[in-house]
């Protein structure tokens, strides 16, 4: 398993423009849909990555607590499903189920919104301010796979609460950790 750190993209950055597939409602969800929320959480997920499976449950719990909060969320697949099988659109679906994600779980099949992003890793995490102006990019918490140290997502709700409360999250942010996206053969970033 090989750590990859999050590009930590510089503060103020503009949230990217994107319409992807929800496998699980078959419907495209864009960034104008999300237009009305007061903050906005992207996401870059895996289904097979073990970063991402030992912090899962506690992404679902949250997505239902922030949800109900007013945060948009969104989840988003980037990787090379031919290459990847356990990350196809309907293992996506399946997985969002499974894990009581409350939001939806897009399929980045071009690869061109992680590029966007700058995302680099699986689980990468955005936070948005209400004009989508980046405000946060870093890790769930201090957890990891290989440590004794419980998934509570301290550093991402500490940061969602600040700016659902219109302030400004700590500028003290730690990457996020985790699987490099599996990039399509010749489409690395």
């Amino acid at each position: 398993m090989v750590k990859t750190p999050s590009t930590m993209a510089a503060l103020g950055t503009e949230a990217p423009d994107f319409s992807l597939l929800d496998p699980r409602s078959g419907s495209y969800v864009s960034l104008g849909d999300l237009a009305d929320a007061p903050a906005l959480l992207v996401v870059f997920l895996s289904n097979h990555c073990p970063f991402v499976k030992h912090i899962a449950d506690q992404l679902g719990a949250f997505s239902t607590q922030y949800a109900e909060k007013g945060l948009a969320i969104v989840g988003i697949c980037s990787n090379d499903v031919e290459n990847y099988p356990d990350d196809s659109p309907e293992k996506m679906a399946a997985e969002a189920e499974l894990r009581g994600y409350a939001f939806p779980y897009l399929y980045d099949e071009s690869q061109d919104v992680a590029r966007a992003f700058h995302a680099a890793c699986t689980p990468d995490f955005f936070l948005y301010d209400g004009g989508r102006a980046l405000v946060y990019r870093g890790q769930f918490d201090d957890s990891r796979p290989s440590l004794d140290v419980p998934v509570t997502g301290a550093d991402l709700r500490a940061a969602c609460d600040a700016v659902l409360a219109g302030q400004l999250p700590s500028p003290n942010q730690r990457p996020s950790v985790g699987c490099n996206i599996k990039w399509k053969p010749g489409n690395s970033r």
